[in-house]
């Protein structure tokens, strides 16, 4: 029930963040423009551009959704991450084409949500691995 309820609540913020007329309002939009003027300022931070920025988020926006991916199939199930990631992608790029006239439908969008879920899906395999009890020794090896 609880996975449910957060596979639910996940899926609403995703929907929220991505299928309205704009990702944030104008006083966001003034912010970021001016952080990445000041990165763009100083030769060590000027490769942090608003496209790098997008496609972080776009990430980590669905690391989550590999996360839950592999609560719900289990360790074995682990190829349900990627393909889940990417079908829920190209299904809001296709939202954003057809319905929403201020959002950009990107390629990269889709690239970059799906590795989200991949890292997802990874850090679950890792932390099961991790926990996971030592296989028994078979007699006779060493």
């Amino acid at each position: 029930m609880v996975l449910a309820i957060l596979t639910a609540l996940y899926a609403w913020a995703v929907g929220w963040m991505t299928l309205r007329a704009a990702p944030y309002g104008a006083d966001i939009a003034s912010g970021l423009e001016r952080l990445l003027d000041w990165f763009s300022e100083r030769s060590a931070t000027a490769w942090i551009t608003f496209e790098r920025v997008e496609f972080g988020a776009n990430v980590a926006m669905f690391v989550p959704l590999g996360v839950i991916a592999v609560l719900w199939f289990g360790v074995r199930g682990w190829w349900a991450a990627p393909i889940i990631g990417a079908v829920a992608s190209i299904g809001i790029e296709v939202l954003q084409a057809v319905f929403i006239d201020t959002r950009v439908s990107d390629v990269r969008d889709v690239i970059a949500n799906t590795l989200g879920s991949v890292i997802g899906m990874c850090l679950m395999l890792l932390l099961a691995f991790l926990l996971s009890p030592p296989s028994p020794r078979r007699p006779g090896t060493a």
